[in-house]
């Protein structure tokens, strides 16, 4: 007899926006930044803010919610779906392991953060912005809405001018920035309500459809060669780390070149690439991942004019050699 799997309750995103829209008014927030590595930073606002901020970061939100609940908006799970008119796609917190970081961090380790100091941190680090909305009845039971912070629409004080009263003038802030207005991410309990999926992907470095097929991808590669990693680490999350790597496995054709060849290639253009004992690839880290997967999809050249050694960013294969006859 199978064992049973749990499942989980997903979140009721159109009863949770009837009973949000009820309380709105009561609900306190608290504002964290966070840069590329997604190191949350606090940070405060002024009281001049507060009429802008729960319509920039909730009311539309909830708005939107309880509008498509009398036009038929559907929520799909988002590793499934398409984006699509009136559609409202979702994924577990859990499968977006940079999102789940970044709220336990600000759950749990709340005593390691510090707040954001442009003298320090510097903005221009800043990957986006977390509005983290509490109840006074319930103030551990927290929701948070994530924007992503666009670079462009940031003004540095020191380069900037103001205009005022028919006038320009030095920009009086460290930094100025153009908050977006659009809905972008939700996060409640254990789910991830995704509104604008490209800023979503962007956000957290999500791309499920693209990792799916890297991880084909690193299954052929596992059937082809024999590879050996120290422990702690395998193929599947170095690959998952290497943006790079997951996105030239896209169009790779694993088999093409063997493991004899890979390393007979690797001595030929004098790469530090090695074989344990048993013939296996020794793989230590992201750069020995690079040059493995550059190796088996032929990236490295020896120019026969100058003998020097390249590493190819972009091939185009080109038509057979005048009187070859094509191959296979």
């Amino acid at each position: 007899m199978e064992p049973e799997t749990e499942t989980r309750d997903t979140t009721d995103i159109f009863l949770w926006a009837n009973n949000t829209d009820g309380i709105k008014k009561e609900l306190d927030v608290e504002f964290f930044l966070f840069n590329k590595n997604y190191t949350p930073y606090s940070t405060n606002f002024m009281s001049d803010l507060n009429a802008q901020i729960k319509p920039l970061f909730l009311y539309d939100m909830i708005n939107f919610v309880n509008l498509g609940a009398g036009t038929g908006l559907s929520v799909r799970d988002f590793e499934l779906s398409e984006t699509e008119e009136n559609t409202l796609l979702r994924t577990d917190l859990e499968n977006v392991g940079r999102a789940e970081t970044l709220i336990h961090l600000i759950e749990n380790e709340r005593h390691d953060i510090v707040e954001f100091s442009q003298e320090e941190h510097e903005f221009k680090r800043v990957k986006g912005i977390v509005a983290r909305f509490t109840h006074k009845d319930d103030p551990k039971k927290a929701f948070y809405a994530v924007k992503a912070i666009s670079q462009g629409g940031v003004l540095n004080g020191a380069t900037s001018w103001e205009f005022r009263d028919g006038k320009f003038g030095a920009f009086q802030a460290d930094v100025g920035l153009k908050m977006p207005t659009d809905n972008q991410v939700l996060i409640i309990d254990k789910d991830i309500f995704v509104f604008n999926q490209s800023k979503f992907e962007r956000l957290f470095n999500y791309d499920y459809k693209k990792q799916l097929l890297a991880d084909q991808k690193v299954e052929e590669i596992l059937k082809h060669f024999k590879l050996s990693f120290p422990d702690g680490l395998d193929l599947q999350s170095l690959v998952r780390e290497r943006k790079k790597i997951v996105n030239k496995l896209q169009k790779m054709e694993i088999g093409e070149v063997t493991q004899e060849q890979a390393l007979e290639y690797a001595d030929t253009m004098q790469l530090e690439l090695m074989s344990d004992d048993a013939g296996a690839i020794i793989i230590m880290d992201g750069n020995d991942l690079d040059t493995f997967v550059n190796l088996i999809n032929e990236d490295y050249i020896t120019s026969e004019i100058t003998g020097k050694r390249f590493e190819i960013k972009s091939k185009k294969l080109l038509g057979e050699p005048d009187g070859e006859p094509p191959r296979g």
